[in-house]
């Protein structure tokens, strides 16, 4: 079903792209006084609108359902749709995971159609989220392990 909806929606989008609209006429004085006319056809934008699952959030396209079945058993779809990341960030993310919070290893295949998903998804957007502050700039941190020398 992923790969018609897929299909459908590029049929979709060509139908709107390949639509003619009316040419618009333009008139536009010269220097000299005299009056030329331009006709240019308007620029089509089409808009893909992309279907979100009610349930979880997830944008409904490609790999969706396989992000839902493997990251929603251990935590809430709000949790991923709220991050954005590169293809390496979100990798970093599931590395992360993988050895703190005990996730599974997934074979490659289904972690490439993962990642593939959610930075393709959720890619990063500098409107965001601020940049983290360097850490030269944070106060010290009172539950540091202290070490003597």
């Amino acid at each position: 079903m992923n790969r018609s909806f897929t299909s459908l929606a590029l049929l979709s989008l060509f139908a709107l792209a390949s639509c003619s609209p009316e040419p618009v006429e333009e008139k536009n004085e010269t220097v000299d006084g005299e009056t030329e006319t331009a006709t240019e056809a308007p620029a089509v934008v089409a808009a893909v609108e992309v279907r979100v699952d009610p349930a979880t959030g997830f944008k409904m396209g490609g790999d969706w359902e396989l992000v839902r079945s493997h990251c929603t058993g251990c935590h809430s779809a709000k949790l991923i749709t709220q991050q954005r990341g590169t293809a390496q960030q979100w990798l970093a993310m599931i590395r992360w995971m993988q050895k703190k919070q005990n996730l599974w290893q997934f074979d490659p295949g289904t972690e490439n159609r993962i990642i593939a998903y959610l930075s393709e998804n959720y890619p990063p957007d500098s409107a965001r989220r601020r940049a983290a502050i360097p850490r030269d700039l944070l106060p010290p941190n009172p539950y540091a392990i202290q070490t003597s020398n």
